[in-house]
């Protein structure tokens, strides 16, 4: 069973990492800009279910209305990421979320702050106030519930 799944956000806030981070077990600190978007390929397996992720990474935009809908056309399911260190990264969150459900209303959404290993958990308790959404808080660079958060997903698709 192949499913699609998309990462989208702003740019800079560790989707390629995170998708390097679950395809490869991989970190670098080097920033690579993504044009357009990369495609990878993950089989993952759970609860006796084996499911091939198609994994989208397309390049970071402010607004997710700016981005080609035909790289998301398709899609299973959606990776929301932002930078838990960066508030103009999640300050129209909502409004982001709801354009995506609106684009691709059967498609489960999974909301990740990435780059938690750089605050402390006083600061990831301020975002969360302010976000108001549920998300996971995530580390590219130590794997921190990366492996989690494309298992749950694909729960989710099922």
């Amino acid at each position: 069973m192949n499913k699609k799944v998309i990462l989208v956000g702003h740019f800079g806030v560790g989707k390629t990492s995170l998708v390097q981070q679950f395809v490869h077990s991989k970190f670098s600190e080097k920033y690579l800009t993504t044009i357009g978007v990369k495609i990878d390929k993950k089989v993952v397996e759970f609860d006796g279910h084996q499911m091939t992720l198609l994994i989208w990474d397309i390049a970071g935009e402010t607004e997710q209305n700016s981005v080609s809908k035909s790289y998301k056309l398709g899609s299973h399911g959606i990776i929301y990421v932002f930078d838990v260190t960066r508030p103009s990264t999640y300050e129209n969150l909502a409004d982001q979320i709801d354009y995506l459900k609106s684009l691709l209303p059967n498609a489960p959404v999974q909301i990740l702050g990435n780059k938690k290993d750089l605050i402390s958990e006083e600061e990831l308790e301020s975002v969360t106030q302010a976000i108001g959404l549920p998300f996971k808080a995530t580390s590219a660079k130590t794997g921190e519930y990366v492996e989690e958060a494309f298992i749950d997903l694909s729960k989710a698709m099922l």
